[in-house]
């Protein structure tokens, strides 16, 4: 149908005319594709991977939400919801289960590792589901026909909230941030994994013992026993080797403990996996606070607030009310206190705001009186009536003063 026929018969007979060919490109059901098993091991073992994620999930969950009035969509799944609701759901009291950051926490975490995030609403309450085994039934027609859950549960489009990540190869499941990074969390496990076996197997690198004669079995055997056990390096063993029959050491490699550490290594793959998840590294860095402060809003503004507005955005397109961030109580997207407070004063002494309205911004409580505009005064007259003071009128002259 063309574009003109909308508006005439006042109706749509297909949404999408290519819908069919993306349905046949995505597949009938389209599952998650990421290795959340792996993600999770990486999250759990990788010290700077856990902080990371940590900081970005504790920090999403932190920043609330103003429910504002109803939006002018049309296709609202969900109808006759009212504001306190979703401002109760939102803010609140998800459900009966879990108190709110508890519930964010979850979410975010799902965004995280798998790139998506389900929320189911019963029409009363909010639950999380988790990603991974959700699966999407795309629709030739319109867009999607059913959300299924381990293959057991069905769930109807009306009654799921979906917020996928960026992904280029789907439009319908988001991609992890955690694969982006996944080449420098495997070097870290491998070169953690070497230092423990290391360790583990009482090895000592580049060292040969040679014998002017041929040994029998059993005394190589005893020989092998006897260093290991006690020339462990994780044991300690300190003491001397006595070399006897003519036996002698050979240096094979230059190889160290100290090469063995992998420090510049892992500190540049810890910094390539902060940068992928979007957290400034100097954040994690002790040793540097010179610029922490627009670093710590840079973070903010391009890394937590982007993942609460793709929430925001989810829930005002189902409950149909306007849902935006509220960042009054953030400290690193807030103003110095010396700069806030010049800046409020003049606008308050120059009549643009009450000063209850700047107690407002500070989050402070109204004073009674304080509901009025100031009125700003010069030295030529009033700026409440412009026609007082000023120059004198021409001609009028000043009584004279008995004194003189």
């Amino acid at each position: 149908m063309a574009w003109y026929n909308f508006w005439v018969n006042n109706s749509e007979e297909k949404l999408n005319p290519a819908q069919t060919y993306i349905v046949g490109r995505e597949g009938i059901q389209v599952a998650s594709t990421e290795p959340v098993l792996a993600y999770q091991q990486y999250y759990e073992e990788l010290e700077i991977v856990n902080r990371a994620v940590n900081m970005i999930v504790d920090d999403v969950a932190e920043v609330r939400v103003k429910v504002g009035q109803q939006t002018k969509a049309t296709n609202v799944p969900v109808k006759g919801v009212k504001r306190a609701s979703v401002d109760r759901l939102l803010n609140t009291e998800p459900n009966p289960f879990q108190d709110i950051n508890s519930f964010y926490r979850n979410l975010i975490i799902d965004y995280i590792v798998d790139g998506n995030i389900f929320i189911y609403f019963d029409g009363v309450y909010l639950y999380h589901l988790p990603s991974n085994f959700m699966v999407i039934e795309p629709n030739r027609d319109t867009y999607i026909t059913k959300y299924t859950y381990q293959g057991l549960v069905d769930f109807t489009p009306d009654e799921i909230i979906h917020v996928k990540e960026n992904s280029f190869r789907s439009i319908y499941r988001g991609t992890s941030r955690l694969k982006a990074c996944s080449r420098s969390m495997k070097l870290l496990v491998s070169m953690r994994t070497f230092q423990d076996n290391f360790f583990k197997n009482g090895a000592i690198p580049g060292l040969v013992i040679k014998t002017p004669a041929s040994l029998s079995p059993k005394i190589k055997e005893r020989m092998l026993m006897e260093w290991g056990q006690r020339y462990r390096p994780d044991g300690g063993g300190r003491r001397p080797l006595i070399l006897d029959g003519g036996m002698e050491l050979e240096d094979i490699s230059k190889l160290n403990f100290h090469d063995l550490d992998f420090e510049t290594s892992i500190k540049r793959n810890e910094e390539t996996i902060l940068k992928a998840l979007g957290v400034p590294p100097i954040l994690l860095d002790s040793g540097n606070n010179a610029n922490i402060r627009p670093n710590h809003r840079l973070y903010y503004l391009e890394t937590v607030i982007p993942i609460v507005r793709k929430l925001n955005f989810a829930f005002e397109r189902f409950f149909g009310f306007s849902v935006v961030e509220d960042v009054a109580n953030i400290p690193a997207l807030q103003p110095e206190l010396q700069d806030q407070a010049s800046f409020l004063s003049t606008l308050v002494n120059a009549g643009v705001i009450t000063p209850n309205e700047a107690r407002t911004v500070l989050g402070r409580d109204s004073i009674a009186g304080h509901d009025d505009l100031r009125i700003p005064a010069n030295i030529a007259g009033s700026a409440a009536d412009p026609s007082t003071g000023g120059r004198p009128a021409e001609g009028d002259t000043a009584p004279a003063d008995p004194a003189q």
